[in-house]
């Protein structure tokens, strides 16, 4: 499987130089609260794809589509403030760079800002994107490699104040999915090591910053990180 640099949340200053170019992976994978121009710089200097979900500072990217290499959102043509070629996982199921990949972004509904959601409207974003996996699981009998989402599971490093509490519907993703990934953003270190998790057989993941990870022969292996 392939080698990918994850980000979230923290813009790593020495990612946005021509440093950026010496890490050889296959995909960036961005689990949110990022600036879109970032991502599309980590694009285009690794000519690599970037798949992406929204964290809760995002814009609201719902109701977008491209038909005909024209976007248009409620049938009238819009300009969509995503990253430029990127693709947006959230609440869908991608096959990228030999990756399939669940996405779930936003996190516990706090305010009345966007990519936010209460336990229950999440958990019925697990239950679709769950059901887009088994359709392609039957079509194809490929698992999902990776889910990636802006919060963590509940208790599994997130934090005890309203905005940073996890989903527990995350737990019944990983039960019906069977990644054997997580990763996740919105859970800021501020010095503080963020040790893996594990949920089942599945690794939960912090990236905020930046991982390095090769996710090749078996299971993920971390090969750098900040």
């Amino acid at each position: 499987m392939p080698k990918v640099l994850a980000v979230a949340d923290e813009v790593v200053e020495r990612l946005w130089t021509d440093q950026v170019r010496r890490y050889d992976v296959d995909l960036v994978v961005a689990a949110g609260d990022l600036p879109f121009d970032y991502l599309e710089f980590l694009s285009s200097a690794l000519d690599r794809p970037c798949v992406f979900v929204p964290g809760n500072h995002d814009p609201d990217l719902s109701g977008y589509s491209k038909v005909r290499g024209l976007w248009t959102r409620a049938g009238i043509p819009a300009r969509w403030p995503g990253p430029a070629g990127g693709v947006d996982a959230d609440g869908r199921v991608v096959d990228v760079a030999g990756l399939r990949i669940a996405g779930l972004g936003g996190s516990i509904r706090y305010n009345d800002g966007p990519n936010q959601w209460t336990e229950r409207q999440q958990a019925r974003r697990v239950r679709r994107v769950a059901r887009l996996a088994a359709w392609r699981g039957l079509r194809d009998g490929r698992p999902v490699d990776l889910l990636l989402t802006h919060s963590p599971p509940l208790g599994c490093g997130d934090e005890a104040d309203p905005p940073h509490r996890g989903f527990a519907c995350l737990h019944d993703a990983v039960r019906r999915l069977r990644p054997p990934l997580v990763l996740h953003g919105h859970i800021h270190p501020h010095g503080v090591p963020r040790p893996d998790r594990l949920l089942g057989g599945t690794r939960v993941v912090n990236v905020v910053g930046y991982q390095v990870l090769d996710v090749s022969g078996g299971g993920p292996a971390r090969e750098e990180e900040g």
